[in-house]
């Protein structure tokens, strides 16, 4: 990304939210801080929350590590993790942990004793180091058996819930049959489930623990220089090769490795699907590229349906008007619906409509810029370190928790969106707020923070997940979450047009780049066909799509809607409608699915208008003409959307067999607009 560091906007203070808690270690960077990290219970109020770091619950509380194997509640409105107290490990009086280190894939906790514990996402063993102390092991369970091996450095616990596990130690330990230890222990323990009473077959399982258990992980670190590669690496102590374990997302997208590298029958549930196992300490994912448009894939195939287009385009051009909220949410969405307008002039060729358009962005997005807009703006606070609004500075609540770091990526992929295109029309104006715009588009998108850098890597993107985060700085007992894909998809496809505009090759690779894993997990996680073996078929039977996805749970009600209303269930993961929509609901056999378990929904009284919108939009993929008229008929749209980008959807859809070259040509189509 090119060389802009620091922040060109004012500095605030945050009331909205306090100072960062004191469970950040003094040797790590006091500002910029991660505000959507998937750890980031550990340094929330108490931090005593538990986190799912595949495939365990983890809890520090009281100076202790508590590790659980969580069984899996499913019915048709949500699938759940819940934490039980399997593993109790401390080392010292009690007290509150140090978050010592934290990387893309890992996080270390220093608890009392010392004990150092780093965890690191998807390793089938929990370690601690433990600096020399009296340890102490406990559960809530009934102890069966403890069984030890080659010379007190193995042992096999088995509780009366089914579950079986393997404690190895660098240097003998005596555990009793109670769990007590004899005598004092320096060294490293590493502890890994064998077996619960879902899963009994395993003597191979207790083979494999044994091969890998003296390689740990400390730490890792991601690499993202070449754009849709993802490079893994961990740092490891111990001897032998490390074994860690793979999402489903993972598997897709991983270059092939040998034979003798994957232990397909070695893996774990977990909310995500099967984690198989990989043996080695770098893995390299390739994504497949995607196109980064301004306009749509295919064009329009008709003169008429041009027409169409043109005669809804001249009417919401008309009708602009000034945006009337000062919610940086809503505010960004009215822009970007404006914005599309532009593009869609360009690609129907109405030049005579543009500088109208041109004209009302920048009167639009100008005020937010140059610190002028009354009653919100943007501001940078400097306790955590990012950019937030006037009002979310003073309420938690306003602009959907701005000002506590929640969904920063929706409000400020709108705005990023609107400004490119304004940037695309109006270069001098792109080359005069240049500071600013690369102040919004890095606060959710810098991937090297250094010396002069304000804020942290990817904000809310999770490099392990292969999705963002939406939840900032606010405790869940199930950890982070995110609604709506859709609106990440668009922030990162934003920032790549962005990057278009200035030039910027770095920030094109990496926002499109992010917007195709996004879209991956997406269609891995949030899109649930009839076919999904990613949940159970209780769920599934009852669920076409994800309303919120948890990292410890999986939801059917969304933030502002109960789940029957499942045309907002639909809208929420499509808006806004961009071209790169198409891509993300490329597969035309899940959207008939979607949209037929959505149609009944219609029905009820007070069903929005936009929201009606949305499903249409969908079902135009499959049954053209049927949309089309229902499209027509609407009195209505989202605050978001038009009948022009609706319209603009459904005429430049092509074909099976249709290409670019078929497309209506955009000299030809210049006369509509005279």
């Amino acid at each position: 990304m090119q060389a802009i560091t620091g922040n060109a906007f004012p500095t605030v203070v945050n009331t909205a939210i306090p100072d960062p808690p004191p469970f950040f270690a003094q040797n790590l960077p006091t500002r910029p801080l991660p505000t959507n990290a998937a750890w980031q219970n550990f340094v929330l109020k108490k931090a005593d929350q538990p986190e799912y770091i595949h495939p365990y619950l983890v809890q520090s509380k009281h100076g202790a590590l508590t590790v659980c194997y969580p069984a899996r509640a499913v019915n048709t409105a949500f699938i759940f993790q819940a934490f039980v107290a399997n593993f109790i490990i401390s080392c010292g009086p009690s007290g509150s942990h140090k978050l010592t280190h934290f990387d893309d894939l890992s996080v270390t906790l220093e608890l009392p004793g010392p004990l150092m514990v780093p965890l690191v996402r998807g390793s089938p063993y929990i370690t601690c180091i433990v600096k020399g102390g009296h340890l102490k092991f406990s559960t809530i369970h009934a102890v069966l058996d403890v069984s030890s091996f080659n010379d007190c450095t193995k042992h096999k616990i088995q509780f009366n819930n089914g579950q079986t596990w393997l404690l190895y130690s660098s240097a003998p330990l005596k555990l009793n049959s109670d769990l007590s230890v004899s005598g004092e222990f320096l060294g490293v323990l590493r502890l890994a489930l064998l077996s619960d009473k879902v899963n009994q077959v395993a003597d191979k399982k207790e083979r494999v623990l044994d091969r890998f258990s003296t390689c740990y992980p400390i730490s890792a670190h991601v690499d993202l220089t070449t754009p849709f590669r993802i490079s893994y690496k961990w740092k490891t102590r111990g001897w032998g090769d490390l074994l860690m374990l793979s999402h489903s997302v993972h598997r897709q997208i991983m270059t092939v490795p040998g034979h003798d590298k994957v232990i397909s029958e070695f893996s774990y549930r977990s909310m995500d699907g099967d984690l198989v196992a990989i043996v080695g300490d770098s893995w390299v994912l390739e994504e497949t590229p995607i196109p980064i448009n301004w306009y749509s894939i295919k064009g329009f195939q008709s003169h008429n349906e041009m027409q169409t287009v043109v005669s809804a385009l001249k009417k919401d051009v008309a009708d602009l008007n000034p945006i009337k909220t000062t919610s940086s949410y809503f505010y960004g969405k009215a822009i970007a619906r404006a914005a599309r307008l532009a593009l869609i002039a360009e690609e129907t060729h109405c030049h005579s409509l543009i500088p109208h358009i041109r004209d009302f962005l920048q009167q639009s997005i100008t005020p937010w810029l140059d610190g002028t807009f009354e009653g919100n703006g943007f501001l940078y606070d400097d306790k955590w370190g990012g950019l937030i609004s006037r009002n979310g500075a003073q309420d938690s609540g306003a602009d959907f928790g701005l000002g506590v770091y929640n969904d920063h990526h929706y409000h400020f992929g709108y705005f990023c969106y609107a400004i490119a295109v304004l940037g695309k029309l109006d270069h001098n104006w792109a080359r005069r707020f240049k500071p600013q715009v690369y102040s919004i588009v890095k606060d959710f998108m810098t991937v090297n923070p250094g010396e002069g850098v304000v804020y942290p890597r990817l904000r809310n993107f999770d490099l392990w997940k292969l999705h963002s985060w939406a939840g900032g700085l606010t405790e869940f007992a199930d950890g982070r979450n995110q609604e709506s894909t859709s609106e990440a998809l668009n922030a990162y496809y934003s920032a790549a047009l962005l990057g278009l505009v200035y030039g910027d090759t770095d920030l094109i690779g990496i926002g499109s780049t992010m917007a195709a894993l996004e879209m991956r997990s997406a269609k891995a996680w949030w899109h649930v066909p009839l076919n999904s073996t990613v949940y159970e078929s209780e769920f599934v039977q009852e669920n076409r799509i994800m309303s919120i996805l948890w990292a410890n749970k999986r939801d059917s009600g969304l933030w502002f809607a109960p789940a029957q209303w499942r045309e907002c269930r639909l809208g929420i993961q499509l808006l806004p409608i961009l071209p790169i929509t198409e891509l993300l609901f490329s597969d035309v056999g899940y959207v008939k699915e979607l949209v037929e378990w959505t149609v009944p929904a219609l029905s009820r009284e007070g069903v929005g208008e936009g929201w009606k919108g949305f499903v249409y939009a969908l079902e135009s993929l499959y049954d053209k003409d049927s949309a089309l008229q229902k499209i027509k008929a609407l009195k209505g749209h989202d605050d978001g959307n038009s009948l022009t980008n609706l319209l603009w959807w459904i005429y430049t859809r092509g074909t099976d067999d249709s290409d670019c070259s078929c497309s209506y040509s955009m000299k030809e189509s210049s006369r509509y607009c005279s």
